[in-house]
Protein backbone atom coordinates (compact mmCIF):
# COMPACT_ATOMS: atom_id res chain seq x y z
CA UNK A 1 0.00 0.00 0.00
CA UNK A 2 1.30 3.26 -0.46
CA UNK A 3 -0.26 6.22 0.70
CA UNK A 4 0.48 9.97 1.17
CA UNK A 5 -0.44 12.86 3.10
CA UNK A 6 -3.62 14.95 3.10
CA UNK A 7 -7.10 12.84 3.45
CA UNK A 8 -7.82 9.82 5.21
CA UNK A 9 -8.16 7.07 3.03
CA UNK A 10 -4.63 5.54 4.76
CA UNK A 11 -7.31 5.02 7.97
CA UNK A 12 -10.10 3.64 5.82
CA UNK A 13 -7.31 1.01 4.52
CA UNK A 14 -6.06 0.12 8.25
CA UNK A 15 -9.68 0.04 9.50
CA UNK A 16 -10.17 -2.45 7.04
CA UNK A 17 -7.21 -4.61 7.37
CA UNK A 18 -7.80 -4.52 11.46
CA UNK A 19 -11.15 -5.93 10.60
CA UNK A 20 -9.70 -9.26 9.51
CA UNK A 21 -8.00 -8.72 6.07
CA UNK A 22 -5.85 -12.23 6.26
CA UNK A 23 -2.68 -10.86 4.10
CA UNK A 24 0.50 -9.17 4.88
CA UNK A 25 -0.03 -5.93 4.26
CA UNK A 26 3.32 -3.39 3.52
CA UNK A 27 2.43 0.33 3.64
CA UNK A 28 4.79 3.25 2.66
CA UNK A 29 3.37 7.08 3.54
CA UNK A 30 4.97 9.43 1.27
CA UNK A 31 5.61 13.42 2.72
CA UNK A 32 6.47 12.55 5.67
CA UNK A 33 8.71 15.69 6.15
CA UNK A 34 6.14 17.75 4.29
CA UNK A 35 5.63 21.29 6.55
CA UNK A 36 2.54 21.60 8.22
CA UNK A 37 -0.27 23.75 6.01
CA UNK A 38 2.27 23.67 3.11
CA UNK A 39 0.43 23.05 -0.63
CA UNK A 40 2.52 20.94 -2.16
CA UNK A 41 1.18 20.56 -5.48
CA UNK A 42 -1.79 19.14 -5.88
CA UNK A 43 -5.49 19.07 -3.37
CA UNK A 44 -4.65 15.61 -2.05
CA UNK A 45 -1.60 16.87 -0.42
CA UNK A 46 -2.85 19.92 1.55
CA UNK A 47 -2.36 18.54 5.08
CA UNK A 48 -6.24 19.77 7.02
CA UNK A 49 -5.87 18.11 10.20
CA UNK A 50 -3.96 15.64 12.38
CA UNK A 51 -5.48 12.86 10.36
CA UNK A 52 -3.70 13.75 7.27
CA UNK A 53 -0.31 14.05 8.57
CA UNK A 54 2.02 11.10 7.58
CA UNK A 55 2.58 10.03 11.50
CA UNK A 56 -0.97 9.49 12.20
CA UNK A 57 -1.50 7.47 8.68
CA UNK A 58 1.35 5.21 9.68
CA UNK A 59 0.30 4.74 13.30
CA UNK A 60 -2.92 3.35 12.28
CA UNK A 61 -1.62 1.24 9.44
CA UNK A 62 1.14 -0.07 11.76
CA UNK A 63 -1.58 -0.54 14.84
CA UNK A 64 -3.88 -2.49 11.90
CA UNK A 65 -0.52 -4.94 11.73
CA UNK A 66 0.90 -3.62 8.44
CA UNK A 67 4.76 -3.69 8.32
CA UNK A 68 6.14 -0.50 7.64
CA UNK A 69 8.31 0.68 4.89
CA UNK A 70 10.17 3.48 5.80
CA UNK A 71 11.67 4.70 2.60
CA UNK A 72 10.61 3.82 -0.94
CA UNK A 73 14.45 2.44 -1.19
CA UNK A 74 12.85 -0.06 1.24
CA UNK A 75 10.44 -1.04 -0.54
CA UNK A 76 11.57 -4.30 -2.18
CA UNK A 77 13.86 -5.64 0.83
CA UNK A 78 10.81 -5.17 2.81
CA UNK A 79 8.36 -6.98 0.31
CA UNK A 80 10.98 -9.75 0.32
CA UNK A 81 11.44 -9.91 4.38
CA UNK A 82 7.62 -9.89 4.82
CA UNK A 83 6.88 -12.57 1.94
CA UNK A 84 10.01 -14.77 3.28
CA UNK A 85 8.20 -14.83 6.85
CA UNK A 86 5.22 -16.62 5.14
Amino acid sequence: LIGEIGGSLEQDAAAYIKEGFTKPVCALVVGATAPPGKRMGHAGAIITGEDARAEAKIQALRDAGATIIPTPADIGATARDVLGRM
